[in-house]
This record gives C-alpha cells, structure tokens and sequence, in this order.
C-alpha cells in the first residue's frame, strides 16, 4: 500500500506539473493571438476518408491530388526533426497525419507546432497519400491550432488506472476507448431502428409527464420533489402506464412511449435509478399477441443492426429468429429446485418456511403467491439463460393485469428473461374498475407496509377506467438491459453514459 502511494503521488506530481506548463503555453499563445477560434470547417471525417481511398494506390492519390480538411484531437506525436508525424482523432476514427518544416516556416514548426500537446484540438488542411508501408496519410500544408487542452490526456499515464473513471468521467473513457465509443454508437442505433419498427407498425410515440402528483404504475419506491409555487410533493415517475392507458382510453390504438423512468432503489450490475424504457399498447390484443409481438421486434431489430438474428453475450449465443422458450412460473421453480414438489407449492407454511430458508425477508401482509414469486426471483431468474416467457403470474404481485379466465389466481402476464436479465414485462390490461380498485387497496397496503410511508392511488385513472378501457396488451421494455445483450456488455453502467455513483 505504501509503495502504490508514493507511485501514485509520484504521478500526480507529473501531472500537476505539466498542467503547470500547458498553462503557461496557453498564456504564451494568447498573448501572440491565440483566442480559441472558430473559423475552421472540416470538409470529412475521417471515416468517409478511409472508405473512399483506403483501396486507391498511392500513384492515384498523388495524380489526383486530392484535398481535404479535417478536425480533431491529437493522440499521438513522433517528432523526427525536419519532420514529424501525428495522429488525428475524431468521433469517428484515427487519421496519420504527415508534417514537414519544407511547407511550414521554419519558427511555425519549431517554436509552435512542436509545442503542441497531445489532447490539443487541431484543423489540419492537406493532400491525401500513402506511405511506403501503405498507411493513408495527410501531406498538411495547413495547420490551425483550435483548442489548446490543459490536461493531458490519460493514456499519457498507462491509461485509467481506476476503472471508475470511466464512469466519472466518461468523455476521458470515449477519448480514450474506442470500443467505449463504438458501445454508444451502437446504443443510438439501437434505438434509433427499436423507434423505426415501431413506426413502421402504426404505432404513434406520445409523451407523458415524468412528475406524478402520486406515485404509481410500479411497485417502487420513488423519488420525491417538491413544487414550490404549487406547494406539493411530486414524485419522479417509475413508470409511465396509468398515463398512456388513459391515452388508450382517450382513443388511441397502438402508442408506444420511449424515456426515462426513475426508481428509488439499490444499485448493480443490473440496476440504475434512473433507466430508459419503453412502454407499448395495442387495443383487442392480449398478452400473448404481445408476446408474438416481442419476439418479433427482438428479431427485426437485431438483423436490421447485426445483420443476422444471432447474437454473441458472453459465452452465450442466442437466436431470436427461434421460437422463445415459455414456461409457467410453477414450472420455472419446479424445474430448478428438485427439492421443491407441487404439493409444497400449494402449502403456505411450506413455503414461508422455504423464504426463511432462502434468507428472504418477509411481509406480514404476503399470501401465497408472494411467496411464489419471492421463491422464484430468488432461486431461478439467473437461471433463466435462453430467452424464456414465464406467465401465470400470481394475482398479488400483478395489481394492473387482468385475472386470467380459467384461474382467479393468476394473471394474464408475462415475463421475458435473457441470460438471467428481466429484459420485459407484459401482460392483458385489467380493465373491470371494480377489481382495479380492490387490487389498488391491496397493493397499497402491501407498499405501506414495506416501505413505512402512507400511499394513496390515482382516482383520476380508476375514473378514466368507468369511461371504458377497451381489450388492451401492454409491454414494458428495460431498454437498457437489452442493449447489454446487443453490445455484449455484463454492466449497466457501460451502457449508460452518466451513470449513478457514490459521490467521491
């Protein structure tokens, strides 16, 4: 530990102490002019270069003489006296640029250019050309200092050696990591086809407001704000349903909804208090349309961004174009715990007895199909590696589905898991207001309970509900999870920029 600390201090004497030079170079060149301009227009990128000349010999490129202007940071620097060489970094790539004191004056290469800092901004204007070992190449006959950066950059220092930097301070991670770059790239073009199939089925994007006068829609604990003129609480939504269904009640057919939601609770590898969703209705559709209707997007989405329905997580290859696995919560339990029979299932005090076992904490309030679910979250989610429906879910935890015909027990609901992740929620809409308000006192109770605060729910929906709520299937997707499946990410925080963390 001792040893780590003076290597540690070590380096931040080096890094102060450049910060210290950088200073002064910035004093230095604004008193000879320099005022951060803003005059440069690239006229590419980089990647448009490498994909219209990578395959040109450099007998073309030299006939053709072909000029470009490109902007961005520089990475890397050899300085090899009448000449040098530099690498340009943009969001999109890596460019070799070539400089030669035979273009430049003698006092611009020597005593400025040479100066330059690697994290400098620069506007580089030039010929395009490949080198003996067949590297395309900017001849610059024009260099513009545009920004001059008073840090250096990490990997000046091996890098970040603390691997929560790259949370804290993602734009050093994207500057830094271009596997970190292409993930959110990746995650845009994700959404960008999730919201396009969407489109393309007729379904209208709406948006609902992210503060509640109450909370609800979830089963958890929110965050909460206060409104100074009105002088209320409001609460950060956690979900965004009762909204959009009086949407559906209002008229609307097929809306979907893309945004944040915000939920008061721990952090992991699967968790983030504040999360990306998407929520999708369709009148005279049940919860089985709706899982027809998610396999299909899975599928679409991942051949439209892979070309192909396969995709790589982990040790794990999954193939969306095949028909997804579907098992009965029951059967889910039953399959994973051999020492668990369908007797015990029915049994209460067996299964309080098989909770406290499994180290669960208890709810005075909790019937039978609490139990149920606590035993299942607990010793088979994980589990659940291929993708997997798992429906019949018990009444109690599913306060806004509708009670499935055959059995008052159970809901007309669904779960989609992916390698241990709940990627989806769905189910049929419970429109009967009766059994809506008894399930809204329930669950009320069951929160007050747990989490000690007094709750109350939306009237104005149960309302909206005695206006008539057609037949309806509803979907809720965490679209965070699932784009860790379709970047290969095992952490939610490499797919979310900002992430919540700990302050320091």
């Amino acid at each position: 530990m001792f040893k780590r600390n003076i290597k540690n201090n070590k380096t931040q004497k080096s890094l102060n102490q450049e910060e210290k030079i950088r200073k002064k170079k910035l004093i230095d060149i604004r008193q000879e002019g320099f005022n951060f301009p803003n005059n440069f227009r690239p006229t590419t990128t980089i990647i448009q270069i490498h994909e219209l000349y990578f395959h040109k010999t450099n007998q073309y490129l030299k006939k053709e003489k072909i000029e470009i202007s490109i902007a961005g940071r520089m990475t890397q620097k050899r300085i090899m006296g009448k000449s040098s060489f530099f690498t340009l970094q943009d969001a999109d790539g890596k460019m070799q640029i070539y400089v030669t004191n035979k273009i430049f004056p003698i006092n611009f290469y020597s005593e400025h250019f040479k100066k330059w800092n690697l994290g400098d901004i620069i506007g580089v204007t030039g010929n395009i050309f490949k080198t003996k070992t067949g590297e395309l190449t900017i001849y610059s006959n024009t260099l513009q200092l545009l920004t001059k950066a008073l840090r250096p950059l990490p990997n000046k220092f091996h890098g970040l050696s603390d691997p929560e930097i790259k949370y804290r301070k993602r734009y050093l991670d994207l500057i830094s990591n271009t596997e970190s770059l292409k993930t959110f790239k990746k995650r845009s073009i994700i959404l960008n086809n999730i919201r396009t199939f969407m489109l393309e089925k007729n379904f209208l994007e709406v948006e609902t407001p992210m503060m509640h006068n109450i909370p609800g829609g979830a089963t958890a604990r929110p965050f909460i704000t206060y409104h100074n003129a009105l002088n209320i609480n409001l609460y950060l939504r956690v979900a965004p349903e009762l909204y959009l269904k009086k949407l559906i009640i209002g008229g609307f057919n097929r809306i979907f909804e893309i945004n944040r939601n915000f939920r008061n609770e721990g952090l992991s590898t699967r968790h983030n208090p504040e999360f990306t969703m998407m929520e999708v209705y369709i009148t005279y559709a049940n919860y089985e349309d709706m899982m027809q209707f998610t396999e299909n997007l899975l599928k679409t989405v991942s051949k439209k961004i892979n070309n192909t329905t396969k995709i790589y997580y982990g040790k794990y290859i999954f193939d969306f174009s095949k028909k997804f696995k579907r098992l009965t919560m029951k059967q889910a339990i039953l399959l994973f715990n051999k020492n668990i029979t369908p007797f015990d299932l029915d049994n209460i005090e067996i299964l309080k007895n098989i909770t406290l076992e499994l180290k669960i904490k208890i709810n005075k309030n909790w019937t039978i199909g609490h139990y149920i679910t606590q035993i299942f979250e607990k010793t088979v989610e994980k589990k659940l590696i291929e993708p997997t429906f798992i429906t019949n879910y018990p009444i109690e935890v599913s306060p806004l589905a509708k009670r499935n015909n055959l059995n008052n027990n159970i809901a007309d609901r669904f779960e989609l898991f992916i390698a241990g992740h709940e990627i989806g929620n769905g189910f049929s809409e419970l429109n009967d207001v009766e059994d809506q308000k008894k399930r809204f006192a329930e669950q009320i109770l069951n929160k007050e309970s747990q989490y000690d605060t007094q709750y109350s729910y939306d009237e104005d929906y149960i309302t909206a509900l005695e206006y008539g709520l057609p037949p309806t299937a509803g979907l809720g997707i965490g679209l965070d999870r699932l784009i860790m499946l379709f970047t290969n990410q095992h952490s939610i925080k490499d797919v979310i920029l900002f992430p919540t963390l700990r302050p320091i």
